[in-house]
């Protein structure tokens, strides 16, 4: 499913078989989730995508090539591809293990073709091991909702009551981690979205209700998941002193203006970019410890366009994943 026009739906095309290069694999893909990112990409809200494109950075497939001067992976193994897709390797960033901040960074389903395609080649350094209990659907939101929402628990620091705005792919992951970890969890969804506060409850939140409702107790940090800017005030609203505010989206609205009392008595406001391949290693190591269980919604790689807007209307209850033949 080939995205060629800001806006326009992706085609269904015939592409030919990519052959791997040097530090390559290539990945029969299984299945790929749907991301929030792929509706900034199509939507023109991150510039330049490299056209046509193959959207998709959440893909869990077999490798059936191995490309020269690659170590460590075999043929049919599999493997999961993220969003960070390649890296310089030399830069101040990468050599410190913090790739994820690399200038020469390019991402899967954006400046790298993704997993939106029943094949596709990947940067070896990028490829992650899967882990066994997971059948392809329900691995494939691990690979961004859960890697990213891992980052941004870590970047949390030590909150003993976490907020989680916005409760859709990636924060029924985090609040699952985090009351493994021994966390209070209060979800904040749509005003009036009973349906998604119930599911919030269901994945063990204590508490759930609108982005507009004041929790009931202090938050220590909070975690928006929501692009909205607006938001952002909101939640250092509800962080007590010495709270942390992570944004987790790649690309969000616009922040207001706010008062410097929000931010006043040591709260911190953060974003979070990308993930290490650490970050990614580390996180699937942890999910079946917990375990992880991903809600998913499964489309045809045809319904492509369906799953994007099923994810634009917030209509689904945890993750959309395209399911290959």
């Amino acid at each position: 499913m080939v995205f060629e026009v800001v806006g326009a739906p992706l085609q269904e095309r015939d592409v030919d078989v990519p052959d791997p290069s040097a530090g390559q694999v290539r990945v029969a893909v299984r299945a790929c989730g749907v991301c929030r990112t792929d509706l900034h990409v199509v939507d023109g809200d991150l510039p330049d995508p490299a056209l046509p494109l193959i959207l998709g950075h959440q893909v869990v497939g077999v490798i059936d090539e191995v490309g020269a001067d690659v170590e460590g992976l075999s043929l049919g193994e599999r493997v999961g591809v993220p969003w960070l897709g390649r890296t310089c390797g030399t830069c101040r960033f990468c050599t410190s293990g913090r790739e994820n901040l690399c200038p020469d960074a390019r991402f899967t389903g954006y400046q790298l073709p993704g997993g939106y395609a029943e094949t596709m080649v990947a940067d070896a350094r990028a490829c992650l091991p899967i882990p066994e209990g997971y059948a392809d659907v329900q691995a494939a939101p691990l690979l961004c909702a859960g890697l990213i929402g891992w980052r941004a628990l870590k970047l949390a620091g030590h909150a003993d009551r976490l907020g989680l705005y916005g409760f859709g792919a990636a924060a029924h992951l985090v609040a699952q981690v985090a009351r493994w970890q021994g966390r209070e969890v209060f979800a904040f969804t749509r005003p009036g979205d009973e349906g998604t506060q119930a599911f919030a409850r269901d994945m063990g939140c204590a508490w759930a209700g609108g982005s507009d409702q004041v929790p009931p107790v202090e938050l220590d940090a909070a975690i928006l998941f929501a692009p909205a800017g607006e938001l952002v005030p909101t939640a250092l609203g509800a962080v007590a002193p010495g709270g942390t505010v992570v944004c987790a989206e790649i690309h969000m609205s616009d922040i207001p203006s706010f008062p410097y009392e929000l931010l006043w008595h040591e709260r911190v406001l953060r974003s979070v970019a990308n993930l290490t391949f650490a970050d990614g290693r580390e996180f699937l190591q942890i999910a079946p410890r917990v375990p992880v269980r991903t809600r998913v919604t499964t489309f045809p790689l045809g319904q492509a366009n369906d799953a994007l807007q099923a994810v634009r209307a917030g209509s689904l209850e945890g993750a959309a994943v395209l399911e290959m033949s």
